[in-house]
């Protein structure tokens, strides 16, 4: 382990971080021995996350998260910083910063809403929940605030007896009685209180989903973006899945809200004529069922959400799935006409998802992020559904805000990253029909960057065994020498419909992978985004068909044509889909590699199908119920083809890492593939973490995580 470690042995992330009396975690100081990226690293840099531009356009109020591994905890800072100047003020403990004034901030902190001016003094607490504030939203007047918090919910687990509050048994009555993480003992609602003088908030507030047995917003991801208040103050558009329980489990059919603040009307704006969606068999996906796409598009019953508001208030704008039980669905634009009651889609030009939007100051422009052909770039519309494309980077653009006018054109804030660099803010002037100028804001891990070597990417392009065009990536190690030959691992995307962009990842993270002297080859195979809609529903009912194949196609033509990959040093690694994929590999690579990593991948499919929590994902990816006489085709093959059902031919050593509160793929899954592995005789370890979900997020089992991964990765590929 000795040589996956170039940091002095007495460093740690703890005393790297710069203490105040309030033992508030800071930026790191931490100074590396050589300038190759190493775990501890990675783990010391801050992570900017939520950002607000005051009202004059002048300043931008972040959050960064900074982790302290020797405490094993982390905490979120606030910064403030003038646009135009490169040092940020930080202004302590907070999250969620949102502008009142130009001189003021509202903020959370423990689960409570703050202010504060722009130099972080002047604190005042403006709620006193106990602690139970999990999102604000104040009204464009600041006269209202929107509070999300947690209220009891026994419909599906019931409530433990009086008479023993020491009982740990719980009595479940319908399905979705845990979700990602967590058993739902308790569900999201949002509460509108007034707001008085000095933003005192009232101590009554008003459920607006009283007595309703749904989310708002819809977990285990969402967040107050679900919810918007209109231009005048006096509507609240919402987000909400009307189901619960069975019918919750194998729908994603969500809708947008409109609720009244006068007299208390809700509308549904996706289903104004009262539409019922099709009634469907629980274990048949909706994929096999007679559906009529115009009537679909008409009322919305796929996953409908976050919607915004236009600045004159005239229109609401939300992202929209065609399709119920498809989570993958292409994330179309959906407009709103408000006086006219009417509904179109913007962005049908664009074979891709809109990832995030916000409206120009005009009410008739819209800019959108969204991947095409493996990077994540800004787009603009307009009503009649002319789409630009404005930026063409080999990065990735995220979470865009748009600042006051400053003169012609339009200016953006947004958050930037790619393979070799984590998030930073930038600054992106639009002046006609492109990005006339982008200036990177924030330097939040310049001082850590500065003294490792960046490795590097670049994109290749070969023909799939069925002759269609495919992209992979090629990353490769810092001080690279073409002359020689480098230990190369193939990358695994999971999803199974996520890009494989220039994401920027604190676990499958490519510049550590390149910095420990590997090649990535990172292919966006058939299923993943940005390539059309054709090309990404192909998985679907075929998870270990043509994406196989394209795996191999692209690990194979990196053997063949890039002379720096050692052929005889192969190793596979994934999770999630990608921990799937692996396990399916380990079956069918005809000794291609010699080792394998899996993290959270489905190892048994027929078992998956009723382990899983959010049914809808197995209903449509599987597209049958293992136990039903009449399955279809693709079910067949599905169960067929299942990754168990092939640990006869493994060969090959593998480590599976699992968590186990990772609900979505039970942990049972990563458990049975290595004892599977070590009852054929096969090297094999498992990294399991008690305390993980479907990620890990603990800084010291992240460092676990690391260590493990490269020194299985050294074994076999480098000793």
């Amino acid at each position: 382990m000795k040589r996956l470690l170039f940091l002095l042995s007495a460093v740690v992330i703890m005393s790297a971080c710069k203490q105040t009396d309030e033992n508030i975690i800071t930026r790191s100081d931490i100074q590396l021995e050589s300038d190759v990226m190493t775990p501890e690293a990675l783990w010391a840099m801050g992570r900017i996350g939520s950002y607000s531009v005051s009202p004059d356009g002048s300043q931008v109020a972040y959050q960064v998260s900074y982790y302290s591994v020797e405490e094993n905890r982390s905490n979120t800072v606030l910064y403030c910083q003038q646009l135009g100047d490169s040092v940020p003020q930080m202004m302590g403990l907070g999250s969620d910063p949102v502008w009142l004034s130009d001189d003021r901030l509202a903020f959370a902190s423990k689960g409570e809403v703050w202010t504060m001016n722009a130099k972080g003094k002047a604190r005042k607490q403006l709620t006193k929940t106990e602690g139970s504030v999990e999102g604000f939203l104040f009204s464009p007047d600041q006269k209202q605030i929107i509070l999300i918090k947690q209220v009891p919910y026994h419909d599906i687990i019931a409530e433990r007896p009086a008479d023993l509050p020491k009982s740990t048994g719980r009595v479940v009555n319908d399905l979705m009685y845990r979700h990602w993480d967590h058993y739902v003992e308790s569900i999201p609602h949002p509460f509108v209180f007034s707001v008085g003088d000095g933003y005192a908030i009232a101590n009554e507030g008003k459920d607006i989903l009283e007595g309703q047995p749904y989310e708002c917003p819809m977990e285990p991801f969402g967040g107050i973006e679900q919810l918007a208040w209109s231009t005048d103050s006096k509507q609240i558009a919402y987000t909400c899945r009307t189901k619960k329980g069975l019918q919750m489990s194998i729908s994603t059919d969500s809708d947008i809200f409109l609720y009244n603040i006068e007299n208390g009307e809700t509308t549904n704006l996706c289903k104004p004529n009262g539409y019922e969606a099709l009634e469907v068999e629980p274990t048949k996906t909706l994929a096999t069922q007679a559906v009529n796409a115009a009537e679909n598009l008409q009322n919305n019953v796929g996953y409908d959400q976050n919607p915004k508001f236009s600045p004159d208030g005239r229109y609401l704008a939300w992202t929209s799935m065609e399709r119920d039980g498809y989570e993958a669905d292409r994330l179309r634009l959906c407009i709103y006409d408000l006086q006219q009651g009417t509904k179109q889609y913007v962005t049908e030009t664009f074979d891709s998802n809109v990832d995030d939007f916000c409206w120009a100051s005009d009410s008739k422009t819209l800019y959108f992020l969204g991947v095409w052909h493996a990077t994540e770039n800004l787009y603009r519309t307009d009503l009649e559904g002319n789409v630009r494309q404005l930026s063409d980077y080999q990065a990735d653009f995220g979470a865009l805000a748009l600042l006051p006018s400053g003169g012609d054109g339009d200016r953006l804030l947004l958050e930037r990253h790619d393979y070799m660099h984590p998030a930073d803010l930038y600054l992106c002037s639009i002046v006609g029909d492109a990005v006339a100028d982008i200036s990177q804001v924030t330097h939040e891990n310049d001082h850590i960057l500065s003294q490792i070597a960046a490795g590097s990417s670049e994109p290749r392009w070969i023909k799939t065994t069925t002759g269609e065009d495919m992209h992979y990536w090629i990353i490769k190690p810092p001080h690279f020498d073409p002359s020689k030959k480098y230990p190369t691992l193939l990358f695994c995307e999971g999803g199974p419909q996520s890009p494989v962009s220039q994401f920027w990842s604190y676990r499958w993270n490519f510049m550590i992978m390149a910095a420990q002297g590997y090649v990535v080859i990172a292919p966006n195979r058939h299923g993943l985004p940005g390539f059309g809609l054709q090309w990404q529903e192909e998985i679907s009912g075929d998870w270990t068909g043509q994406c196989m194949q394209d795996y191999l196609a692209a690990i194979d033509d990196a053997c063949q044509n890039l002379p720096y990959v050692d052929r005889d040093r192969l190793g596979a690694v994934g999770a999630s889909f990608g921990g799937f994929s692996v396990y399916y590999l380990a079956g069918h690579h005809d000794k291609r590699f010699k080792c394998f990593i899996a993290h959270d991948g489905a190892f048994n499919l027929e078992a998956m199908y009723t382990e899983t929590e959010e049914n809808w994902f197995s209903n449509w990816e599987y597209d049958d119920a293992p136990w039903n006489k009449d399955m279809t085709a693709r079910g067949r093959k599905t169960y067929d083809n299942s990754p168990h059902r092939f640990v006869d031919r493994w060969d090959t050593p593998i480590l599976c890492i699992h968590g186990e509160i990772d609900y979505r793929i039970n942990a049972t899954q990563g458990m049975s593939a290595f004892n599977a592995a070590r009852m054929r005789g096969i090297e094999a370890q498992l990294l399991i973490f008690p305390d993980e979900n479907h990620w890990v997020l603990h800084p010291q089992n992240g460092i676990l995580w690391q260590r493990t991964y490269f020194a299985w990765l050294d074994r076999w590929l480098k000793e």
